[in-house]
């Protein structure tokens, strides 16, 4: 269970100046407005031996381009790791000094940093704090005598978390899928790639089919980590309905079933999550992908619109389980929710851009969760939408005729992933989100590399034939999503790759079917979908084109050999 605990101290006075001359201290009169500084200590998790805690300190005296925080232990409490702030520790003394990146303080500016230690005994909190060398007292904030929160609340500061869980990280490679694509020929060369543990249905956190369960996989993320930081990731995708325009995806819980989706599902995997063992994790979740979107594009009044995305939008079940996913899974410190945003050839439309991101704030905000509890965003998850498109720009134009009027991008605002996910970024902090959002892009299908892969724009004869020479994603249609022909290995796994973007992560692990290419009885929920068949002429979705899908596909999540091998060989950057 995750514990809190908070001391809030405020300073009477502050060191101002270069010349180190305190300001007198003001009388007690003057109440709240005598405290120069404040600081927040919380104490997020503690399993017995160990801590994780956040500190924010706020100057609401004069501005200082530099801080240094010092505390004193009680107990025997030794800091082992820190972030955003540099740690040191001399016997029982400890002083946090500023990172390049946060010293200054203006006059109520605050800065956060968070740390790991351990201990044995008790984990008291400090009873006092310096800042610049001035003691912070208790006028003005909470006596640190006063007895400390329940244990057995929930965070609710989330300030704890560092702001990319994938900075200075390894991410947790699943040996179940490293297995099967070491047994390939030429896969040893990506077998040792992180991808993404896919929950989707109940029976997968005990271990379906006498496959490894959640708890299997956080013991051997674990094993894994070694004396660094580890994230594992776990793509949570069990909504009731599920997938309501995509028969491949179905899934085990009917419309309706919203009761067995909390208390089956989210409630067993957040108890163990919270679990103390794993309290070292980053535990990033992909929170329920393609569900949101479809209220917006696969309704009523569009042409695209399905009778079971009617029926999701009227009962709003897609919003109650995302939020309570989001809610339950947020309470828990180490734990980073990513909700899942589409990719630009679904959403990259005005129509359905700023629209989507009200629905995931919406969702965002129901069943007792808010914005806090999202870490991020990710884009692309198993689709294969180009990361950058260099070829060509969404502000060409063709003997006076704009690329947007091609017949591929028609009329779309983003040609591809990177943008579209740095502008749905920009647009969730405008309408609420955290400022330091971060984003993640699914890179493990969209390399489109190999023979065919451009070398430069097309001819300028006219808009078509520019923008399909030069495009590095070769689908027929961008609205095709089973198991494309062509496709290859994108960019490998890495943090901070570009502005706003937290990482680039294979959450669909490469060689894992997206539907089976006929129908194929199954105890899965998982019905046949035409787009995965390769004679399939298409539907007003992929703009009636034929699917480009692989044939002799088995059933999503199953083992697609002659699909890895694809990826493999049309991987770019190209595999040594």
């Amino acid at each position: 269970m995750t514990r809190t605990r908070t001391a809030m101290l405020a300073a009477l006075t502050l060191v101002a100046g270069a010349s180190g001359t305190a300001l007198a201290a003001q009388s007690a009169s003057a109440g709240a407005a005598a405290a120069a500084c404040t600081v927040d200590y919380q104490v997020q998790n503690d399993w017995g031996s160990g801590f994780t805690a956040a500190v924010t300190v706020t100057n609401n005296g004069a501005a200082t381009s530099s801080w240094s925080l010092g505390w004193t232990y009680a107990g025997s409490q030794k800091v082992t790791n820190s972030w955003n702030a540099k740690v040191s520790q001399s016997g029982a003394a400890v002083i946090a000094t500023n990172e390049s990146y946060n010293g200054t303080l203006s006059t109520g500016g605050s800065a956060s940093f968070g740390f790991q230690g351990t201990y044995s005994g008790s984990n008291a909190i400090p009873a006092t704090f310096t800042l610049n060398g001035v003691t912070c007292n208790v006028d003005g904030g909470t006596d640190p005598t006063d007895p400390p929160t329940d244990p057995t609340d929930p965070p609710t500061d989330p300030s704890g978390r560092v702001d990319n869980p994938y900075e200075g990280a390894k991410v947790y490679v699943n040996p179940e899928w490293s297995a099967h694509a070491a047994a390939e020929p030429g896969g040893d060369r990506v077998a040792d790639e992180p991808t993404g543990v896919w929950l989707d249905r109940i029976a997968a956190i005990e271990g379906a089919n006498g496959g490894m369960g959640l708890r299997d996989h956080l013991d051997a993320a674990l094993e894994q980590k070694g004396s660094g930081e580890m994230v594992i990731q776990l793509v949570i995708y069990n909504l009731p309905g599920r997938d309501c325009s995509a028969l491949a995806s179905n899934g085990e819980l009917g419309p309706t079933e919203i009761d067995r989706y909390k208390t089956e599902y989210i409630d067993p995997i957040a108890e163990i999550l919270g679990d103390s063992k794993y309290a070292d994790l980053r535990i990033v979740t992909t929170v329920e992908i393609d569900s949101l979107p479809n209220l917006i594009t696969n309704v009523s009044g569009r042409d695209t619109a399905t009778e079971n995305c009617d029926v999701m939008k009227a009962n709003g079940n897609y919003q109650k389980g995302v939020g309570y996913a989001l809610n339950k899974l947020g309470d828990i410190g180490n734990v980073y929710n990513y909700i899942d945003a589409g990719h630009h050839g679904w959403l990259g439309w005005d129509s359905n851009f700023g629209p989507s991101a009200e629905i995931f704030k919406t969702a965002a905000t129901t069943e007792g969760a808010t914005v806090d509890d999202v870490h991020g965003f990710i884009v692309n998850t198993a689709n294969y939408s180009a990361l950058k498109e260099e070829n060509f720009k969404i502000t060409d134009s063709v003997n006076g005729t704009s690329v947007r009027q091609s017949d591929w991008v028609d009329w779309n605002q983003y040609t591809d992933e990177l943008s579209y996910a740095q502008a749905m970024r920009d647009k969730l902090v405008s309408i609420g989100f955290d400022q330091n959002l971060g984003m993640l892009i699914d890179t493990s299908r969209n390399g489109w590399g190999g023979a065919d892969r451009p070398t430069g724009p097309g001819a300028t004869t006219d808009v078509n034939t520019y923008v399909d020479g030069g495009r590095y994603d070769r689908r027929i249609h961008p609205g095709n999503w089973c198991n494309q022909s062509g496709a290859g290995l994108g960019e490998r796994p890495q943090a901070n790759p570009e502005p706003g973007i937290d990482a680039y992560v294979w959450m669909k692990p490469p060689g894992e079917s997206d539907g089976a290419s006929k129908e194929i009885p199954n105890d899965e929920g998982k019905g046949f979908d035409r787009m995965c068949d390769p004679t399939y002429t298409g539907n007003v979705r992929n703009g009636n084109s034929m699917s480009g899908a692989l044939p002799d596909a088995p059933l999503s999540g199953k083992w697609f050999s002659a699909q890895f091998q694809e990826l493999m060989k049309n991987a770019y950057p190209p595999l040594s």
